[in-house]
């Protein structure tokens, strides 16, 4: 921990998002005005001294748009990943300790998966459930569950090597104790930086599948959504569309120096 609190880029990233996740609890406190509210005769206004970010073609104030958009995306993000990390770990778990045929079966699986693109897999995924902020998670988490699962698997099988997990075979304990009480708890290092970059992926896939059209859909305050809509204003209102370009971008690089600074502090080969 001394490690990661030392490294300056890490503990940039970590205030950054802890920002962002104060913005989007509470977003009802901060936000200036109604992120919903149609204001017309103000639509396209630069950004002044009322709205810092100015307005969009419906004259809804940016700024409070984006901090509820927070919510939004790391909603999405946080659960896509919970999901992704919850399948993978325990497919990763079950391959890597029972091996042989079930890892062979496991790994096909995961093998297919990986052979699509991610965004293109949450696309046919979205296609076939409909556009819709739930199916958003479940896309996003389904094509998260091979990383998951490859880290989890090849931990997994390292560890189930040692002797100390052969000790504990000897005294008669069942596969479900020495999984979950022996071999997760110490795998837990990966799987929580793998998380965290997970997340930077999970809000950028989720944006891009609001970008076109397939994600939240309007009047909701979703970055994607709001990138979209402001592409037609590029000339005329280019800050329709930076601003949300740039939330999603700062939280997105924020999220890779956090997670790279996890794998610093917690990966033993990292140590000096």
């Amino acid at each position: 921990m001394v490690k990661l609190v030392t490294n300056k880029m890490s503990l940039v990233g970590g205030i950054i998002v802890l920002i962002y996740f104060v913005a989007a609890v509470f977003a009802p406190w901060i936000a200036p005005y109604d992120p919903l509210g149609i204001d017309l005769p103000n639509k396209l206004q630069p950004p002044t001294a009322d709205h810092w970010m100015g307005t969009d073609d419906k004259g809804r104030d940016i700024l409070s748009r984006i901090i509820y958009g927070s919510r939004l995306s790391l909603t999405v993000g946080v659960v896509s990943v919970l999901i992704g990390a919850f399948f993978g770990i325990a497919l990763g778990l079950i391959s890597g300790y029972y091996g042989k045929f079930v890892d062979t079966v496991i790994m096909r699986i995961i093998d297919v998966l990986l052979a699509f693109p991610g965004i293109l897999l949450a696309l046919a995924i979205i296609s076939a459930l409909g556009p819709d902020l739930i199916n958003v998670m479940i896309a996003v988490g389904i094509f998260s569950v091979p990383t998951f699962a490859r880290i989890v698997r090849g931990s997994t099988m390292t560890l189930k090597k040692v002797e100390y997990i052969d000790a504990i075979k000897a005294l008669g304990a069942s596969d479900f104790r020495i999984i979950f009480l022996h071999i997760l708890p110490n795998i837990m290092s990966p799987i929580i930086v793998q998380g965290t970059l997970r997340l930077a992926t999970a809000i950028l896939t989720a944006a891009g599948l609001s970008f076109l059209g397939m994600g939240a859909q309007p009047p909701s305050p979703e970055w994607g959504a709001m990138l979209s809509d402001g592409r037609t204003f590029l000339w005329s209102a280019p800050h329709v569309a930076t601003f949300p370009g740039l939330a999603i971008a700062i939280i997105v690089i924020a999220f890779n120096l956090l997670g790279d600074g996890l794998r610093d502090a917690l990966d033993p080969r990292m140590k000096n």
